[in-house]
């Protein structure tokens, strides 16, 4: 098992960076690592200072450890003290140009008590997109892009996957939405490893063509300075996230992962002010009425 996905998430490493270098116009920089313990590593990629990409990484990781930390084990305390495998790639892109999306995917396959009779595994990840503006039909692709990965895997794994994203990425200290959502999924096991494994690749697949036309259409547009700055400012929320709530952080902190591989979300520059509310009826008020809410794009 662990062949078979290692093999394909370094592909998709592979695929990925390929796609968004192509689109920028630059590369990708590689730094290959190995875990403080000597139990696995990975290679962080990361594009910064692009044209279209202001800053980009795209990460494989392949680590072990002797017992799960708690951040995995919360929802699963039997497994509290098991070793476990941990592998994955995850990625996050912040564009440039305000009008274009910030976006997140996360493909993984854990394995607790390898060295068990009946080692526990499962599969987890998805995708979501953050937009500073809203475009109705960014988000009606995004989400028609996400429905379509999940098609030939069983009914209502969309509607399931999508809930369980707009659940996640949630702000609860905002009281608001992180983005328009996509896909999450976690502890998918029940199918078998096979069916399991494809589901996994099928979002992972998926990604690029999500993203890319959406990033295509936007790259190229003109903007001000205060949309820049608006920007930033939402940028600020995603930080909140990922140091707050992210699951995916504070396993890699808890596991003595490589920090800087781990941080490679942040984006290169942030912003927060006092009380930085919108203009009643611009389109920064109108991000965080109809788009930065649980929706259905698909109705």
């Amino acid at each position: 098992m662990r062949d078979q996905v290692s093999k394909y998430l370094k592909d998709l490493q592979d695929s990925i960076c390929n796609s968004l270098s192509e689109i920028d116009g630059s590369s990708f920089v590689e730094d290959a690592w190995q875990h403080t313990n000597g139990s696995g590593g990975g290679r962080t990629r990361v594009l910064s200072g692009g044209d279209v990409i202001e800053k980009g990484g795209v990460n494989f990781s392949h680590v072990m450890g002797d017992k799960l930390p708690p951040a995995a084990t919360k929802k699963r305390p039997e497994m509290t003290g098991k070793p476990f495998e941990a592998m994955g790639v995850s990625l996050v892109i912040h564009p440039r140009n305000p009008l274009a999306p910030t976006s997140h995917m996360n493909v993984r396959f854990f394995v607790a008590g390898a060295d068990s009779d009946e080692p526990i595994w499962w599969f987890g990840g998805g995708f979501d997109m953050t937009p500073y503006y809203g475009f109705e039909d960014d988000a009606k692709h995004w989400h028609q892009t996400a429905y379509q990965a999940c098609q030939g895997f069983g009914d209502g794994l969309y509607p399931k996957y999508k809930k369980w994203c707009d659940d996640y990425f949630h702000l609860p200290h905002r009281k608001e939405q992180r983005g328009i959502g996509g896909l999450f999924f976690d502890d998918l096991n029940e199918a078998g490893f096979e069916q399991s494994f494809a589901f996994m690749q099928s979002v992972g697949d998926h990604f690029i063509p999500a993203y890319l036309p959406i990033l295509n259409r936007r790259k190229d547009s003109e903007y001000t300075q205060a949309q820049r700055d608006w920007q930033l400012l939402r940028r600020g929320r995603y930080v909140e996230f990922n140091l707050v709530f992210d699951r995916g952080t504070l396993f890699g902190l808890q596991s003595g992962g490589r920090t800087e591989s781990i941080l490679m979300s942040m984006p290169p520059m942030v912003a927060w002010e006092y009380r930085a509310d919108p203009e009643p009826g611009s389109d920064e008020a109108k991000l965080l009425s109809d788009f930065i809410v649980v929706k259905d794009w698909l109705s």
